[in-house]
């Protein structure tokens, strides 16, 4: 099949989301000539895709008749290069002992991507090489994976809001003030008070005591959809990873848009059951807005925005 297409783009999956991101590329005329492993393989030119954790550009499929002779191609093209482990797992390795070491350290956030171009590839056949120099993502594969910490967050919830945060190249500072709705247990609410800003976390239920204890927290027991952001003081991050219907949450992040009370929103919107790929398409409407499923999401999409569309 590889001998009779030219490859345009290659999307990758997050794992377990291949159909979802089937489904949204046919829903842009885009339909994948062949899956490997979590690769859509297309033969169209790249579009902008919310559930791929990276795109690959510039791809080429050529025949090679050795592991050198494939070492040889990529390192004439550029130094740095990623595999996505498919198939024919010790000839690819093979190959990695061949190419400059890549550091792919987990980040010990807050920390900004890295900026040395990075290209993708993988082998189709033993005989067969996918590669692409340019792809949307600097991290291996779109995974963007930290240095956790075991100890002080209450939940893993806050994985989330780093990998949002470095996209963004851009997180919350001393000085700054955040709301974080739907805050309990307090995931998000400590990983904003650990940055050194002022957060109030706003939920029905109570916090974990450890988080509402920190420096920079304070709390409102309340529901987060009972706010009227117009009586509300302006800040810098309003956050939410509120659990509710994708119509509840547009609805919520076009009251506080429209008040004028936050100059950035970053809110995970959470599907149950089918992927409503039509909410989504009037999340990416809002001036100022865009999308992204991250790495540590799951059925669900995170929604950026600020009032200037620069964070």
């Amino acid at each position: 099949m590889t001998d009779d297409i030219s490859v345009g783009s290659v999307y990758v999956a997050a794992p377990g989301f291949e159909s979802v991101l089937q489904k949204e590329l046919e829903r842009l005329g885009v339909t994948p000539a062949f899956w490997h492993g979590r690769l859509a393989v297309c033969e169209a030119p790249p579009v902008p895709s919310v559930w791929a954790l990276d795109v690959w550009t510039t791809p080429e499929i050529h025949t090679i008749v050795s592991i050198g002779e494939a070492a040889r191609l990529l390192k004439g093209r550029q130094r740095n290069w990623s595999l996505a482990p498919v198939e024919f797992f010790r000839r690819a390795a093979l190959v990695v002992d061949k190419l400059p070491p890549v550091k792919a350290a987990p980040l010990e956030f807050p920390q900004l991507p890295p900026t040395s171009p990075l290209g993708g590839w993988t082998l189709l056949a033993p005989d067969r090489i996918l590669f692409s120099q340019a792809k949307t993502s600097p991290f291996p594969m779109g995974e963007v994976k930290f240095v956790e910490d075991r100890e002080g967050p209450p939940s893993r919830a806050y994985l989330k809001l780093w990998e949002a945060c470095t996209r963004l190249g851009r997180w919350p500072v001393p000085g700054e003030t955040c709301l974080d709705l739907g805050a309990t247990p307090g995931g998000w609410t400590w990983a904003i008070a650990k940055l050194g800003a002022h957060v109030t976390a706003v939920d029905r239920a109570p916090l974990s005591p450890s988080v509402a204890a920190m420096p920079g927290v304070s709390f409102r027991q309340e529901s987060a959809f009972g706010l009227e952001p117009l009586n509300e003081e302006r800040v810098d991050w309003l956050f939410s990873d509120v659990i509710a219907y994708p119509e509840r949450l547009l609805a919520l992040a076009k009251r506080w848009i429209e008040a004028g009370r936050a100059a950035r929103i970053v809110m995970s919107v959470k599907f149950q059951g089918e992927t409503d790929f039509a909410i989504l398409d009037q999340f990416a409407a809002i001036p100022g807005a865009r999308l992204a499923h991250l790495f540590h999401n799951k059925h669900e999409v995170t929604f950026f925005w600020s009032e200037n569309g620069i964070f």
